[in-house]
């Protein structure tokens, strides 16, 4: 399965510490494997899924059978409120401007 990153989650394993750098990194390569520990999201964030890393979560978006999209990647504690407004506020700019 392919598995493509976006830049935010990137750019978000690019800022932790080496320990953690590594862990994310083996677990997106299990991703596209079907090793990792995946769970699909409810309510308004339903089409997405999380994976599971230690204390990090990581939103991915199955684009087809074949390919899966890491869109967002934060804290436990705080990522599905920071994804939640991300989303609205994309969702909000594309109905202003169509």
């Amino acid at each position: 399965m392919k598995v493509r990153i976006s830049q935010q989650v990137l750019g978000f394993i690019r800022s932790l510490p080496p320990d953690a750098r590594h862990k994310l990194r083996l677990a997106l390569k299990g991703l596209s494997k079907g090793q990792e520990n995946i769970l699909h999201l409810e309510g308004t964030l339903a089409v997405y899924s999380r994976l599971r890393i230690a204390g990090y979560r990581v939103i991915i978006f199955y684009r087809d059978a074949n390919q899966i999209e890491c869109v967002f990647a934060e804290h436990r504690s705080i990522i599905y409120e920071i994804f939640a407004e991300e989303l609205r506020t994309r969702l909000s700019g594309k109905s202003e401007n169509a």
